[in-house]
């Protein structure tokens, strides 16, 4: 057994083990034991600090879900246009995702499981996208385009879902489909399909928005 530790420190250790057996095996496809093997300690201690892993699950997903990324300092260095901004705020998700794709997985797993969370990751994770996006585009779009206000509704469900699907392939899937892009390549690239997509077509980047790989 491993050694012992004080209750919240103790806590945190089997939130970090469940949060890791989760999100690669989802909630069904993972047993308490499991759990506590991960940890090294015995199933009743852990069910002293979670009574069920219905509950350890729920605590797993409810802290997850309230992560939330900065958008400030990408604001601030990355210019005034609608494709820096945007694209300075892809950059700084991509970089999240790499540095612990966990929080894909996790969100992706909460979909599956019909779970309430998933409310809270898009609260926490995707309306800052949908808000800026719906608001820049009620700016910028011809007021005469047809279907003008199911574009703009539906835009940012669309930039969610591109984001999203290339994340999948690069950090989840077994063989990394777009090796050869870089995290900024792969920012810029999402960017301009998205405003062909939704008839801007004559943008440029001026590229200010780069953070590090």
């Amino acid at each position: 057994m491993s050694k012992r530790l004080p209750g919240p420190e103790r806590r945190e250790s089997i939130l970090q083990a469940a949060e890791r057996l989760f999100a690669e095996k989802g909630y069904h496809g993972v047993s308490i034991d499991e759990i506590a093997q991960a940890v090294d300690v015995s199933p009743a201690i852990l069910y002293r600090h979670f009574k069920s892993k219905q509950v350890l699950y729920d605590a797993v997903l409810q802290e997850m879900s309230g992560k939330r990324e900065s958008y400030v300092e990408m604001v601030i260095n990355s210019g005034t246009s609608f494709e820096d901004i945007l694209t300075g705020m892809t950059q700084v998700y991509i970089k999240s995702i790499a540095e612990n794709p966990d929080l894909l997985r996790i969100e992706l797993q909460s979909m599956l499981d019909r779970s309430s969370a998933t409310s809270e990751f898009f609260k926490n994770r995707w309306k800052s996208f949908t808000d800026y996006i719906e608001f820049s585009l009620n700016e910028r779009l011809p007021y005469d385009l047809p279907n003008r206000e199911i574009t703009i509704l539906t835009a940012g469900l669309m930039f969610q879902g591109m984001v999203r699907e290339a994340l999948i392939q690069k950090y989840l899937q077994p063989i990394d489909r777009l090796e050869d892009l870089s995290m900024q390549e792969l920012s810029y690239e999402l960017v301009r399909l998205f405003l062909r997509a939704v008839g801007i077509e004559k943008s440029r980047l001026s590229r200010k928005a780069v953070i590090s790989a």
